[in-house]
Order: C-alpha cells, then structure tokens, then sequence
C-alpha cells in the first residue's frame, strides 16, 4: 500500500470526527442530565459524543474540579465546572435540581470511567425521575468491562460487587456472602488492601481462578492471572501501583450426591412441601431441582414402607 494513500485515508478518519463533533456541537442540548463517562486513563478514550454534550452543558459536575479540568483543557472544553461528591452530594443535588427544573442541561461525571459505578449520582438519579426530570447516559470507558473482558474468566455472568470492606473481618464476611454465587466476581480495591484482600479471597473462595488487572488503557497496564494465594504474595512482595480490579472465577463445579441432597432434605420435608425443600436444597447445593424432588420422593417412599 502506497505511505501516501494510506496517510490520506487516516486524514479522512481525523476530518470526519471532526466533522461529526462539529454536527452535534451546532445543535442545542435537550434539556437533562447527562451522565457521561469519560476516559479511565487514557484521555483518548472518550466518544465523540460525549465531546459534544460537555462542549454544551450549562454546567458539569465532577468529584474532583482539578482532576477533570485536566480532561477539558486537554479538548478545549471551557464550561463551568462545580464539585459533586459523597460529602457535598446532599448539599448540591437540590441545587442541581432546580437547574434542571429550569431547563437547564447539567453533566455528571466521575473521575474515570462510567457514572454511578462506585461514585456518587444515584440518588441524583433517582430524585430527577422522581420529579420527572429527562436523564440521559451517554456510553463510554468502564474499568470494570475493560477488566472483565481481558482477564479471561467467564464474561457469560458477572456481578460486580464494587469495593471490598477495608476491615478484614467484615470483608471476609462479605466474601463469605457471595461465595455461592454463580459467576464471576469483580471488585475495585486500593494498591494498600490488595494483598490483604487477595489473602482473605484464597482463604474464604479458595483456588479459584483469579486476575487482577490494573492500570488499565495507562502506559503501564497489566493483568496478572493465577490463584488468589499467588496473587497475594506477588503483591505483598511487589507492592503494585495504580488503580486495582480483582476477578475471581465461578465456584468450581463439584460432584453432590445423592446422599448429600439426601442429608439436606430430611430436616426440611416434614416442615415444608416436597417442592418448597427440593427448590431450598436444590439452590444450596446448585443442582437441578427435579433431580432434588426425586431423592425427596425416594425418601418419602422409604419412609412409608
């Protein structure tokens, strides 16, 4: 391919962004909030878009003005720029409000990545359509699907559990919730309780797949995969920077048998319907409720012989 045909069609590309950018930028911005996300590291990471609708907002607010400063200056986006976080949010949501009872269009966005994950906005949220008040998310960079998608664990189910307790009893306690949980587990974690909450994910969820990736889209982003035990002494040993999503894989498939569901169900069918146990153990113990209800009905049949 010729330098220069190709050098033009990346030309092309840039004109046409800008192009659309300049289309939206011309329109006013309906009346709302916008939740806009914005880039989790590399400030190239956002969509035009979401260019768009903070060029034209009344007003952004942001957890922290110096932090996203850096991100509008980088795009030339001069709008006023207010603060919205966990220890004002009570303060400012009656004031944002009314902005938008106004007419007003207002954007929220969060440090990184998506609004609401792990961030302050949901009673915000919540008290716009409770007033009927237009809300509007505009799509973009989420660390918790830039994680998920390249730890290689199981991506058909997840649930992300955001932040672990800082207290190892508590966060054990947590763990210990969602260890029955069929899918896979993504937490954000602070680089000082990494090793502290790897060590405890070994001890409670035991030799399950786990990754850890950190610093994502950034110059020194890495995922490490292996066991949680091992995972932990890496970081204990190394220390590692930066912002941390921890995945842990589904539990592991074991063999239950039909004692065991046995065992399980004999306390329960004299106090409860055969169908009511066999649902209860088949849900503890992840197997089919059918073949739960069978061994509940040779139970039955042995009992009345």
């Amino acid at each position: 391919m010729d330098p220069q045909d190709s050098n033009g069609k990346e030309g092309l590309t840039a004109r046409r962004a800008g192009e659309v950018v300049e289309a939206l930028t011309a329109l006013a911005l309906p009346p709302g909030l916008y939740l806009v996300a914005t880039p989790i590291g590399n400030l190239a990471d956002i969509t035009l878009r979401a260019l768009a609708a903070l060029a034209r907002a009344d007003v952004i607010y942001c957890e922290d003005t110096r932090h996203s400063r850096t991100l509008l200056a980088h795009y030339s986006i001069a709008r006023p720029l207010r603060p919205y976080h966990e220890h004002n949010a009570e303060r400012e949501r009656p004031r944002i409000l009314a902005e938008l009872t106004a007419g007003g269009t207002v954007a929220l966005i969060s440090d990184a990545g998506t609004p609401l994950v792990s961030d302050p906005g949901y009673k915000l949220v919540r008290d716009c359509l409770s007033a009927g008040l237009p809300v509007t998310s505009l799509p973009g960079p989420s660390a918790l699907l830039a994680a998920i998608g390249s730890a290689g664990l199981a991506t058909d189910t997840f649930l992300f559990a955001g932040f672990l307790p800082a207290r190892q009893g508590a966060r054990r306690a947590r763990l210990d919730e969602l260890n029955t949980v069929p899918a896979t587990l993504v937490f954000f974690e602070a680089p000082s309780r990494l090793a502290e909450s790897l060590a405890d994910v070994a001890a409670v969820l035991g030799a399950r797949e786990t990754a850890v990736a950190r610093e994502l889209t950034k110059l020194h982003e890495e995922i490490r995969r292996g066991t949680a035990d091992a995972l932990a002494q890496w970081a204990a040993d190394h220390a590692p920077k930066g912002e941390m999503v921890i995945l842990v894989g589904p539990p592991l498939a074991q063999a239950v048998t039909d004692d065991a569901i046995a065992a399980r169900l004999e306390p329960l069918i004299d106090r409860m319907s055969l169908s009511e146990a066999a649902k209860a153990v088949a849900d503890a113990l992840g197997v089919a409720k059918g073949r739960a209800y069978d061994v509940g009905l040779a139970l039955k049949r042995k009992a009345g012989a």
